[in-house]
């Protein structure tokens, strides 16, 4: 079995009712000591293909795979997977210790052994400390680093994560991403992480799967999926974009001509193939668009200044041109010295290159 098919799901089909679909021919291979994060909003199909999985819904159709080996006929429980889950679900009335203690318990692991690895375990969380506490004890973010621990201490082939971060506050859920990105580069074991947060996926992930109505929109790298998404609903979902209609009406050597619903004819880079004439959609990142540097770009609008949001490390202004379009540009708050106001005229620019051209 080659490592980069580790995890296999095989046309997977699954329907509650017989009728729709909520996973529709899912095909994902997932590599060994691969984190990748299924990405997308409720009712996508991310959660049902982590729980079948898990073992704990079974497909209507279709095959998954570890290693070679078909989960068909395997329970959950002997599926050597460890779960991590929003609402932590440990043990409320066992320590912390016992907590880790019993999956290795009920593996049947020596216990000389056992607590050898509970105190290895604690100290990879950096939760040392805390082993004789109850659960309740503990804040959300401790509790969370002990149903982390408990995940991977009998060594599973894969760990599952659920929206694990979901019921924490802004700063700490930052601080742990960055923690089982950590570990999880130490370790070199295979996640498959379920999340409806973005940035979450952004930080965290090798790859990104982005499902859209039970299927993968689209799969790749991070820095691709944000740069070059391949689909209008991923160029949506996968942080904030202005977005044109238009068609196709000039080609040369990748620059494409495209002339927008409004009239205007605007510039874009790209190494996909376009016909004349063809339908297609411009997606451009609002941190794209120039202002100081306006006159020197491909593309140049002019318009009046809507509203300029204060955001700390940026502005965000909202610029209304021609008779109901709106850009809205990122301006960072790095001394550039712009000043920008309400019902202000305004030169907004970007390059040729910094758009992406998305088949309609």
């Amino acid at each position: 079995m080659s490592s980069s098919n580790y995890v296999e799901f095989l046309n997977i089909d699954k329907s509650y009712d017989g009728r729709s679909l909520v996973v529709d021919d899912l095909n994902l291979t997932i590599a060994k000591g691969e984190f990748l994060t299924m990405l997308g909003p409720s009712g996508s199909g991310k959660t049902t293909s982590l729980m079948m999985l898990a073992g704990f819904e079974a497909p209507s159709s279709g095959s998954i795979r570890i290693d070679g080996r078909s989960l068909e006929a395997v329970p959950p429980h002997r599926r050597n997977i460890g779960m991590v889950f929003q609402n932590y679900a440990l043990f409320p009335h066992l320590t912390v210790a016992e907590n880790l203690d019993y999956p290795l318990r009920v593996r049947k692991i020596a216990k000389g052994e056992r607590a050898g690895r509970v105190r290895r375990a604690l100290d990879m969380v950096q939760m040392g400390a805390m082993g004789e506490r109850k659960p309740a004890q503990l804040s959300g973010g401790q509790q969370q680093r002990i149903a982390l621990a408990r995940a991977i201490i009998f060594e599973p082939d894969v760990v599952l994560m659920d929206e694990p971060l979901g019921a924490l506050d802004k700063n700490l859920r930052e601080h742990l991403q960055l923690e089982i990105k950590h570990l999880h580069e130490r370790l070199g074991i295979t996640v498959v992480y379920v999340t409806h947060d973005q940035s979450e996926a952004l930080t965290m992930s090798d790859r990104v799967a982005v499902f859209n109505a039970g299927r993968i929109d689209q799969l790749a790298p991070p820095s691709e999926l944000y740069e070059r998404p391949a689909t209008a609903f991923v160029a949506g979902f996968i942080g904030e974009n202005n977005r044109f209609t238009g068609k196709i009406v000039s080609s040369e050597a990748g620059e494409y001509g495209v002339r927008t619903e409004d009239g205007q004819v605007i510039s874009v880079s790209s190494s996909a193939a376009f016909s004349k004439g063809q339908p297609v959609i411009v997606s451009l990142r609002p941190e794209r668009l120039y202002v100081d540097q306006a006159a020197a770009c491909a593309n140049r609008f002019s318009g009046t200044v809507d509203e300029v949001i204060y955001l700390g490390d940026h502005r965000r202004v909202h610029v209304r041109f021609g008779e109901n379009a709106t850009l809205v540009a990122k301006i960072p708050n790095a001394g550039t010295g712009t000043d920008i106001a309400p019902a202000q005229a305004i030169s907004l620019g970007w390059n040729s290159r910094d758009a992406v051209l998305i088949p309609a």
